[in-house]
């Protein structure tokens, strides 16, 4: 049997006008921006008419620990966005935007699949709105003028061994994660070991998400910490003088931007933060925008519940104020079975032994959202043709017995008549279970007592190695009174442990810290482990070997 690809689905669609899109969200036309038919960005000034306006349902979807046989949480967002639309709910969808790095890398477009898509999916896969191009001109803005601060006289004494603002780009390129630059005399700057992380991985991205308006987002931007002068005190983007010009680089950025589902359900896809490296969540704009103007909101958090999830909850509701009503948990049989050990090759045929294995990690994701977080969870299972009856049915058991309903959901084949189910039972989550929302920890814990958290309830981890000196650096960032800002862990997708080996739910196992870096901008302190890198690398064969354009414009291959 063949299928169509995602890029061909998307190509039938007949989307409406993104002007009629607005309309239908009541968005008056004073506020819309349209960039050419079918996108526009949204005056963020809306939320000061609607403050007023009670806030909408917020649904958070999120997953078990990726495999390499695909779990579908994008899918599935858009999905029961339109599904909710269905059954004839104010809904209205909140996602990231896709870094060009992992769109030409290993994963490819990411805008939904099959006929649960955000379109134009094209457009939103490429260069969209511009805004991650603006986020990477402001992020090297900050340090071209570093180092012309330091070329000029160097007045604030940084200590060139001391920097640590990294240039950016939007592309996977290893080949420029450690560089050696300011060579060639005098006239071309200082010499100096230097390096590129990915766009997504900024701070600057996180000041964008994370910012409640333009004059916060200065503010911010005036706090990021760049670099320490010969006394060891840090030298901010205000005392270079830069946050005017980055704020007027990243005004329309921090515009969220609206387009529509194959369905037409409105989505907002602002900001595009990753997961594994820093918060993996839309913008708080997008979001606060997006729960004045719909009934219940579909948003999603990046990669596994350890990392987005956490991340959502312990540093962008901190942040915002706000909170889920419901958890949607993603899996599907074929991830289960990859964590018990099953090669991809295969994934199609029954094995209730694997899935047995695999579902430990499931199991591990449940309990923490319902009881760190408190939260009410749906677990969704993504179908695939393959599945057997006591494949679901095994899987369906578990779950009831941790107390959470398991729904299978068909929203890549069937668009929103495959998630019927999935919606009615959100709602009737939302609407009957008890909601104790709290936080993993308390913000008055130490900023070590706040990584051995999340090692230890989040990750299942027997507890923390702090390498080198990660606790002098620790200590250093509280003594300048920032110990209270969450954290932000920078940890391998693919485990719930820092090794990417380690599936299903690892024990007898510890977290390594080899890295502290204090995102004041951002407003949390990150814990690198383990072997994650801020600048990626592409696979072996990359998925830019399969994209193309013909003479007329139209592009295949891009998922």
């Amino acid at each position: 049997m063949s299928f169509k690809s995602d890029i061909e689905i998307a190509q039938e669609a007949r989307p409406e006008s993104i002007a009629k899109i607005a309309e239908k969200l009541d968005i008056a036309e004073e506020f819309v921006e349209c960039y050419g038919k079918y996108k526009a960005k949204i005056d963020y000034n809306i939320l000061d008419e609607m403050q007023d306006r009670k806030n909408g349902k917020l649904i958070l979807v999120t997953a078990i620990t990726p495999t390499p046989a695909g779990e579908g949480k994008t899918t599935t967002t858009v999905g029961l966005g339109d599904a909710l639309s269905m059954i004839g709910k104010r809904a209205v969808i909140a996602l990231r935007e896709p870094s060009l790095g992992p769109v030409f890398g290993v994963k490819g477009g990411a805008a939904g699949g099959g006929y649960a898509q955000v379109i134009p999916m094209e457009d939103i896969n490429l260069h969209f709105t511009g805004d991650i191009h603006a986020v990477t001109t402001a992020n090297n803005l900050i340090a071209a003028l570093l180092d012309n601060h330091i070329h000029q006289g160097n007045a604030l004494d940084i200590d060139s061994r001391r920097i640590v603002w990294r240039r950016c780009m939007d592309m996977n390129d290893r080949q420029l994660r450690f560089i050696v630059d300011g060579l060639g005399g005098k006239a071309n700057g200082t010499p100096r070991e230097d390096g590129f992380d990915i766009s997504v991985a900024s701070e600057i991205m996180a000041v964008l998400c994370l910012s409640n308006d333009l004059e916060d987002l200065k503010q911010r931007v005036g706090r990021i910490i760049v670099a320490y002068d010969h006394t060891g005190k840090a030298v901010t983007v205000s005392q270079l003088k830069g946050q005017g010009a980055v704020a007027a680089l990243l005004k329309d950025a921090l515009k969220p931007n609206l387009v529509q589902t194959l369905e037409k359900t409105p989505a907002f896809i602002h900001g595009g933060p990753f997961a594994n490296i820093a918060h993996g969540c839309n913008s708080i704009m997008a979001t606060k925008i997006a729960l004045k103007l719909g009934e219940y909101v579909v948003t999603e958090a990046g990669f596994g519940a350890d990392l987005g999830a956490e991340k959502f909850i312990d540093i962008k509701c901190r942040q915002s104020g706000l909170k889920p009503d419901a958890v949607v948990l993603v899996a599907t049989a074929r991830a289960l079975k990859s964590h018990g050990g099953v090669q991809k090759q295969d994934l199609g045929k029954e094995n209730i032994d694997a899935i047995a294995t695999g579902i430990e990690n499931l199991v591990k994701h449940v309990e923490n959202m319902t009881g760190v977080f408190g939260l009410p969870v749906v677990v969704a299972i993504n179908r695939f043709p393959q599945d057997t009856e006591a494949e679901l049915q095994y899987i369906e058991d578990r779950c009831k017995k941790l107390g959470v309903n398991v729904i299978l959901s068909e929203l890549w084949a069937k668009g929103s008549l495959g998630g019927k189910a999935l919606a009615e039972e959100v709602v009737r989550v939302i609407e009957h279970e008890n909601n104790n929302f709290k936080y993993a920890y308390d913000e008055s814990a130490s900023i070590r007592e706040k990584i051995e958290t999340i090692a230890t309830k989040i990750y299942g981890a027997d507890g923390v190695d702090f390498m080198g000196n990660t606790l002098k650096m620790i200590a250093d960032i509280e003594a300048q009174g920032f110990g209270h800002l969450p954290v932000c862990m920078a940890k391998t997708q693919y485990s719930l442990s820092d090794d990417p080996l380690k599936l299903s739910r690892p024990r007898d196992f510890r977290i390594s810290v080899r890295n502290i870096k204090a995102s004041i901008g951002a407003g949390f302190i990150v814990a690198i482990t383990g072997e994650i890198m801020t600048m990626p690398g592409l696979p072996r064969v990359p998925a830019a070997e399969s994209i193309d354009v013909n003479a007329a414009g139209k592009i295949s291959g891009l998922f």
